[in-house]
């Protein structure tokens, strides 16, 4: 499956494949779907279809449940299981009961940061890092997308220091090895005057969660 761009994930998200019954689907948020996809490849795993619904759902949590119960509904006659790769994401618990209540499986904790780092090391981590803002790879690709133009940052830059006056650091939580991407990063501590730490998590627990459910 060819991976769309970032801007295409953004506003749309990735529609499932259109041809015939499958085996196990996965719907993803659109922000994941290259790290969903390279775990697939690297794996092996062509009994394995991905459909996301649009990454921009991040800015909007309200939007995320509503979307997994229709791409549920959807999809449920045409694949032998469904599994949802979104953690809470700003949910409220009400993801985690549309899919007890659909009988689907979700992917355990808060939200992407987490799964990242892996839960229980983030859960400890966060104790000491509640003035971090946080960044994976697709966020720093399309930041200008999800927090500088949201925040209104664009139209007025004063407001900058109101918004992050709690903050002290950036954490690029780095999904690859990327130095060009870390430098990305870097520019996007500056821009919101913080400090800059990087952090190689590759993949955590979804590439975990992800084996239980493809192998299972």
């Amino acid at each position: 499956m060819r991976t769309p761009d970032d801007t295409t994930l953004t506003d749309s998200g990735l529609a499932a494949p259109q041809d015939g019954p499958g085996k196990v689907l996965i719907i993803g948020c659109g922000a994941i779907a290259r790290e969903i996809l390279a775990v697939k490849s690297a794996n092996g795993w062509d009994h394995v279809d991905l459909t996301c619904l649009p990454a921009i759902y991040h800015n909007h949590p309200e939007k995320i449940t509503p979307g997994i119960e229709a791409a549920v509904a959807e999809h449920r006659a045409t694949y032998e299981r469904i599994f949802v790769a979104y953690a809470d994401c700003g949910t409220g618990g009400m993801l985690e009961q549309a899919c007890e209540r659909l009988g689907v499986e979700m992917i355990a904790g808060p939200h992407c940061y987490s799964f990242f780092e892996g839960n229980a090391a983030f859960a400890e981590r966060a104790k000491d890092e509640i003035t971090a803002f946080y960044l994976t790879d697709f966020l720093v690709r399309q930041f200008d997308a999800f927090v500088w133009r949201p925040l209104g940052l664009d139209r007025y830059p004063e407001l900058r220091d109101t918004y992050f006056a709690h903050y002290t650091k950036l954490v690029h939580q780095a999904q690859t090895d990327d130095p060009g991407l870390a430098k990305e990063a870097k520019e996007c501590a500056e821009r919101l005057g913080l400090a800059y730490e990087r952090r190689l998590t590759g993949y955590g627990d979804l590439t975990s969660a992800l084996t239980r459910v493809s192998e299972a």
